[in-house]
């Protein structure tokens, strides 16, 4: 399928997990993309090489999210050297998972900066291109326990609770300009997030899950893509669950 041919699409956080499978799909229908890194270098220029080497154009900045100048120079760039953001995927996400009693001002203050604030950078600077083109599509990459909250996830529960109440007001605000905005919620995935759980943690969730097992990000990505393409034209303002099943 080419159901992005010829789109600009940011995806941010994408140098490993959930972002990497997002950016490595959209590639594969055809869209070209652009992703941020902090700090892997090395695994920026692996996955800048796959992308291309996917027929797509890749473009890789050393980013960080929480700060507002740094979107803007990388979404301006992009535009630049694309022509066009047709759409952005806010992946970028962090934990410092503490009970409440436990958890720091700065354990607090890195998950809402990155998962949330982070997000906001991001749309806000992608949104003036895309309301001047009349099109464009953001998906938000939120969480579970921002719909039922999670314990020991205070910060994280309250980031992506967060980003459902950001999406649901961008989509009625830019809606009239044609852009589309949505929301992916996600249940446990196998990422480096969910590796560090304990046996017991694990097996506590899977019993909570319908479907018997943790998802794959190949589960989450092309999903994603669907909400970045036409064919999800007329669906805006949406939270999807991809959770196997878990928050019902």
């Amino acid at each position: 399928m080419n159901d992005l041919a010829g789109k600009s699409v940011i995806v941010t956080g994408a140098t490993r997990g959930i972002g990497r499978a997002i950016a490595l799909e959209a590639a594969r229908r055809g869209a070209n993309v652009a992703f941020n890194y902090v700090r892997s270098v090395e695994a920026a220029a692996t996955l800048r090489n796959e992308l291309e080497a996917l027929g797509a154009r890749a473009l890789a900045f050393q980013a960080d999210v929480g700060d507002l100048k740094s979107a803007r120079e990388m979404v301006n760039a992009v535009k630049k050297e694309f022509g066009a953001i047709d759409g952005l995927v806010n992946n970028a996400g962090v934990t410092r998972d503490k009970l409440l009693v436990m958890m720091t001002a700065e354990d607090w203050d890195e998950v809402i900066r990155t998962n949330l604030t982070g997000a906001f950078n991001f749309a806000r600077a992608a949104a003036f291109i895309m309301m001047k083109a009349k099109h464009g599509s953001i998906v938000n990459v939120t969480s579970i326990s921002g719909l039922i909250g999670m314990a020991g996830q205070v910060n994280y529960s309250a980031s992506k609770a967060g980003l459902i109440g950001m999406t649901k007001a961008m989509a009625k605000e830019l809606g009239r300009t044609g852009v589309r905005v949505n929301a992916l919620a996600l249940g446990f995935v196998e990422t480096d997030m969910t590796a560090a759980l304990t046996a017991e943690h694990r097996a506590a969730a899977l019993e909570m899950i319908a479907l018997r097992r943790f998802g794959k990000v190949e589960d989450v990505a092309p999903m994603a893509v669907f909400l970045l393409s036409d064919m999800a034209a007329y669906i805006t303002g949406t939270v999807i669950q991809v959770d196997g099943g878990l928050a019902m």
